[in-house]
């Protein structure tokens, strides 16, 4: 019977009934994984980028350069703590710890397992939940902005202020395209819970195919593809991670937003990214990869999704997310800022919107007969490719011969250099040659022009 309890989910009940020292443990254990998310985190993307570039990357300090990263902690801590003189020092000091603060509390909400014993009392492996807990995730997902909006504004310097302004109009563009991905979540699991959505998960669905029962992937990552890949790519963007790292492009602006910033402060602002990293990757595991559940064939286990063995698959599910962070680091370019605020609002909102229509249509017909549905469906989708095939797209004009171009010049324009890359005489050469009068010298009888 113990063993069959401790399979089971966790719901909102099993919640608020700890003991104090139970709900410390569980505080702690969280800041532990956020700590060390960092430390391994940023010697993981290390190693990989070096794979990638065919390097060997950090490999002195300590086995495989394991303590490279703590001796890079350290060597922060003891460098001097420089404040410039226009900076406004309250909010100076404040801001990365507000970008470290709503990092680490949006793992509070996150399940991490089922039900455990811990010193005789049966918990879930999760601080807390609500029923909301995932507007939750996304408030601090967006209070961790404010840190680096305020830190780039009291710097009192201008690239600062850039990266502090990209970086809100960054937030804003991609937090409705995530915002809209996790829509499709609450309509297909039927509420806002997480340690819900994870239960949500574990049994298959049950499609029917021409009257035949058909079990299906119980994973929203197959199930609700499109909001799998477009929340996915709205976490890169409300990371700041490359290719959408504008906010910090040290080609354009230093180091953005953190430019000002030396010694524990710094510190903290790239725990706060890297924390941010590892809990974006927990939520898109929780809303989309199963949470805690054992991939299959691991399933094929009975015990495989009991005790504490879910916390491995949970935490495998996460590295490999990280790992795809780092390869889009080590893979793709940085986007110009047009291109990514173009990317945001016409492409990701567009296609979010379209398929939650389409979700909620198939939602709204569960309840018909066979053929009424299948024929809702076909006409759907009919009206859709239609729609597609003709919709007007505007025809990019001629572009005008370089000839064209430089005869539509306005008068006084700047002079181009000539088109055959021949240079033609100069006409005053030409009028001065013209108007030169021969020079007679004198010289007996033999005289001559010259």
């Amino acid at each position: 019977m113990n063993a069959v309890y401790l399979a089971q989910d966790p719901t909102l009940a099993d919640f608020g009934k700890d003991p104090w020292w139970l709900v410390l443990i569980k505080v702690v254990f969280a800041f532990v994984v956020a700590v060390l998310a960092t430390l391994l985190g940023v010697w993981f993307e290390r190693r990989v980028v070096g794979r990638m570039a065919v390097r060997p990357g950090p490999n002195q300090a300590g086995p495989f350069g394991l303590l490279q990263t703590l001796a890079d902690g350290l060597k922060m801590a003891f460098k001097e703590d420089i404040l410039p003189k226009a900076a406004d020092k309250v909010v100076f000091f404040f801001a990365p710890t507000i970008s470290v603060v709503c990092a680490v509390t949006a793992l509070s909400v996150v399940p991490f397992g089922p039900m455990v014993s811990i010193f005789g009392h049966h918990t879930p492996l999760q601080v807390t939940d609500v029923p909301v807990a995932v507007l939750v995730l996304l408030a601090c997902s967006s209070m961790g902005i404010y840190g680096i909006v305020l830190g780039g504004w009291a710097s009192g310097s201008t690239y600062p202020l850039l990266g502090g302004l990209r970086s809100t109009a960054q937030m804003i563009s991609y937090e409705v395209a995530m915002g809209l991905s996790i829509v499709a979540v609450f309509m297909t699991a039927g509420t806002m819970s997480t340690s819900g959505i994870v239960a949500a998960q574990g049994d298959a669905t049950q499609l029917t195919i021409l009257g035949t029962e058909v079990p299906a992937p119980g994973w929203y990552a197959i199930l609700l593809l499109p909001s799998f890949i477009i929340f996915f790519i709205s976490t890169v963007g409300e990371t700041n991670r490359a290719p959408f790292d504008l906010p910090e492009a040290e080609s354009e602006l230093v180091a953005g937003y953190m430019t000002e910033y030396s010694s524990l402060k710094f510190a903290l602002f790239m725990l706060s990214e890297y924390v941010a990293m590892v809990t974006m990757s927990a939520v898109t595991t929780t809303l989309f990869l199963g949470g805690w559940r054992a991939p299959w064939p691991i399933t094929l286990w009975e015990g495989a999704n009991s005790g504490w063995w879910p916390m491995l698959w949970f935490f495998g599910k996460v590295i490999a997310l990280v790992f795809v962070f780092v390869w889009l680091r080590g893979t793709l370019p940085r986007l110009r800022y047009d291109q990514f605020m173009r990317f945001g609002w016409k492409v990701l909102l567009p296609i979010n919107l379209v398929w939650i229509l389409v979700l909620a249509g198939l939602r709204s017909i569960e309840g018909w007969q066979t053929r009424d549905r299948l024929l809702a469906t076909g006409i759907g989708a009919g009206v859709l490719l239609l729609a597609t095939l003709l919709w007007p797209s505007r025809k990019p004009k001629p572009k005008p011969s370089l000839q064209e171009q430089a005869n539509s010049r306005p008068h006084g324009s700047f002079p181009l250099p000539p088109m055959d890359l021949q240079v033609p005489p100069s006409p005053r050469t030409k009028r001065v040659v013209a108007e030169r009068e021969p020079a007679n010298v004198a010289a007996g009888s033999d005289s001559r022009e010259v």
